[in-house]
């Protein structure tokens, strides 16, 4: 799955971007990555049309890399999805509606929930300039996540991405009952891949599991979490940096990966993966080892170099990858 930002998306936020100091655009960026390190939440401090486009110049890329990563994962589980309608919450620039209409090209009507007015007028010139027609006529309003169906009819895909850290322990639950009320079909939850991000992930994904939700990925079972601390269960995705992303970031690298929790969860019990891979694998002069995640807890998949098919099968899986040990 192609991590980079759709062109017609870069071109978009290219022109937003025109006659706009790229030196204030990196401060209000640095103000607002200060803000979430400070355990605030993810688009908190915007408060102005160019805090949303600092905001979307800095996180848009990255958070866009994590769902296509998330999304690919879900594919590969369940190739047959065809999702008509899907609503992104807390969709803030409109990053995880974009992501899915790349994706799942059968999309036929696209809403957004959020309640940052900034964000919304942003993420409306973005959608606007899109040739797809579910998003050029995706509906973004601003709404409470706990009232997510309202007077609508639940949707086959709902995606809260980088959402959850935003809301108190206490509401989790509320929070939790309104998303899964709202899913006709598939909830996808992403978080950064943090011990906190994940903490949220594991969480609501026992929560749901106990209203009769399915888990189509990451994990190959429903059981609950074998993951121990100080261990936590996250995913990785490398993408590219344009050069204004670096001067934005005030970055020096071409390049950044971005890590990322997450769980994909359906109304029915799926064809179950084997298991997934939970690090990069390790290469010694003797053997390849990898970390899986599998229906009987975390296991160690060794292959020696003597078993020449084998060695070079492990050796070539990828953080994430679901295969058969």
């Amino acid at each position: 799955m192609n991590p980079d930002l759709p062109s017609e998306l870069k071109a978009a936020l290219d022109k937003a971007a025109q006659g706009k100091s790229r030196s204030e655009m990196a401060r209000r960026a640095a103000t607002l990555s200060q803000h979430y390190r400070a355990g605030g939440a993810s688009a908190g401090g915007v408060e102005s049309g160019e805090d949303a486009l600092a905001y979307a110049l800095t996180r848009m890329p990255a958070t866009y890399a994590a769902a296509t990563a998330v999304l690919g994962a879900l594919i590969e589980t369940r190739p047959d999805f065809s999702p008509r309608t899907l609503v992104d919450v807390g969709a803030g620039p409109g990053t995880a509606a974009w992501a899915a209409a790349q994706l799942l090209p059968m999309l036929e009507r696209i809403r957004l929930i959020d309640d940052n007015p900034h964000l919304q007028e942003l993420a409306a010139s973005l959608l606007a300039a899109s040739a797809t027609r579910a998003l050029h006529d995706a509906a973004y309003v601003r709404g409470d996540l706990t009232r997510l169906a309202g007077d609508n009819e639940p949707a086959d895909l709902v995606i809260a991405s980088y959402v959850a850290g935003e809301i108190s322990a206490q509401k989790l639950p509320e929070v939790a009952d309104a998303l899964w009320s709202g899913t006709r079909d598939t909830l996808v939850l992403i978080e950064p891949g943090t011990t906190a991000g994940f903490s949220r992930i594991r969480e609501l994904r026992a929560y749901l599991i106990g209203c009769g939700a399915h888990v189509l990925a990451p994990c190959p079972h429903d059981r609950a979490c074998p993951i121990v601390a100080p261990d936590w269960c996250h995913f990785s995705q490398r993408l590219a940096r344009s050069r204004d992303h670096r001067q934005v970031k005030g970055a020096s690298l071409s390049f950044e990966d971005e890590k990322f929790s997450y769980v994909a969860l359906a109304r029915y019990a799926p064809r179950r993966i084997d298991a997934r891979v939970l690090a990069h694998p390790r290469v010694g002069k003797g053997a390849a080892t990898a970390k899986l995640c599998t229906a009987d807890g975390i296991i160690s998949a060794t292959a020696p170099r003597r078993d020449r098919d084998r060695y070079r099968a492990l050796k070539a899986w990828r953080w994430g990858d679901a295969v058969t040990p």
